[in-house]
């Protein structure tokens, strides 16, 4: 199979004084390229110490994490930058959208804060991939909230990353809106195939996501779900309804 990011023996241990945290526990999984991922938990599980920690935002206290073939413990933090940067793109809750550019310079932002002249048919063709091609000229005022987001979306994959990770991507949208992003995601992952992998609008290189969320009807737009308690794995979902993410997450609320 496969794999976009790997996770093995994955720890993290927070310092808090005479009472170290630990917020992970040998997580060892896998994300296989082309698949969109759920990770879900009650509060304090752990799944969003997971994604940074998958994502190269943190350092894992023990363990390993590969992502597109790299292991990321054997890159300094420079190195680990320019990975982020070229092979990652991130989606967080907040749009972080410049209100005085416009969509499409909004989305080139990233490449020329890293010192490349980015290219105006990547630009559109981001926008494209998220259905605002007719939309690079907007500033965000002129956006709808999802529309906003998917600004977002289309400038963490103007570096054609090989694995987009999302933070509670809904969590500032409404019940529209926020199915409209889904809808986005879910596009770019491709159809569940059961194997994992499917082909997408990016063709030669398929986007795998992997998503942080707490509502079961988000998780459902996953081809799979992976669960967290306590900071160690606590079972999975494959082709997961919002009904058995509900009953599993109340399993896990109540144990």
């Amino acid at each position: 199979m496969d794999e976009a990011v790997r996770l093995e023996s994955l720890t993290k241990t927070y310092s808090s004084g005479a009472n170290p945290v630990t917020a992970l526990r040998e997580v060892t999984m896998a994300f296989p390229r082309g698949s969109f991922t759920a990770i879900m938990g009650p509060s304090g599980s752990g799944k969003s110490t997971l994604l940074q920690c998958a994502a190269g935002l943190d350092r894992p206290t023990s363990g390993r994490v590969s992502v597109d073939g790299t292991d990321l413990s054997t890159l300094n933090e420079t190195q680990l930058t320019e990975l982020r940067r070229e092979r990652t793109g991130f989606i967080f809750q907040s749009f972080n959208l410049l209100p005085s550019l416009t969509a499409a310079q909004n989305v080139s932002l990233p490449l020329r804060l890293a010192g490349r002249k980015p290219k105006r048919e990547a630009i559109a063709r981001s926008l494209a991939l998220v259905g605002l091609g007719d939309k690079a000229g907007s500033r965000p005022s002129q956006l709808s909230g999802g529309q906003q987001q998917r600004v977002a979306i289309a400038r963490a994959l103007v570096s054609r990353p090989a694995v987009l990770f999302a933070d509670e991507p809904t969590g500032a949208l409404d019940l529209h809106t926020g199915r409209e992003l889904l809808d986005t995601l879910r596009k770019l992952a491709g159809p569940p195939t059961g194997d994992g992998y499917a082909a997408t609008e990016l063709a030669d290189r398929p986007t795998t996501i992997v998503m942080v969320t707490h509502d079961p009807n988000v998780a459902a737009y996953a081809d799979r779900v992976v669960f967290l308690a306590d900071g160690v794995l606590a079972g999975g979902l494959e082709r997961p309804t919002a009904e058995a993410v509900a009953a599993r997450m109340t399993s896990l609320a109540v144990s």
